[in-house]
């Protein structure tokens, strides 16, 4: 069983920081790619930010040059900086791993934790 388990929400003023956590546990043999994704109220799920195994880092063009995410051995973590209150949304930890070497990669969620900016 794995299990991601994230941390660091908050309410914050617009301009602030936060920094987010996430860490994977359980059955791990290999991690592809880990990030986080974010929902806000009345809207889909969207990708914040990316990093796979070979180092390789996406970010959406609405986060660029203020997030900035980093990898542990099987840990994420978002850096936010200079929020916006349309940054406001539930986060998601996501990790596509490999439970064991005849497994293939499958997507797990964290619960997600609340990102609030006020302006």
């Amino acid at each position: 069983q794995v299990q991601l388990v994230e941390s660091g929400g908050g309410l914050v003023q617009a301009g602030g920081s936060l920094r987010l956590s996430c860490t994977a546990s359980g059955r791990i043999f290999s991690i592809n790619a880990m990030g986080w994704h974010r929902q806000a109220p009345g809207k889909q799920r969207e990708l914040v930010a990316v990093t796979t195994t070979d180092g390789r880092t996406n970010y959406s063009d609405s986060v660029r040059g203020r997030f900035l995410t980093s990898r542990g051995k099987n840990s994420v973590y978002l850096q936010m900086n200079s929020l916006k209150p349309e940054d406001t949304a539930v986060y998601y930890c996501n990790a596509r791993l490999r439970e064991s070497y005849y497994s293939d990669p499958r997507d797990y969620w964290g619960q997600g934790t609340q990102v609030t900016v006020s302006s």
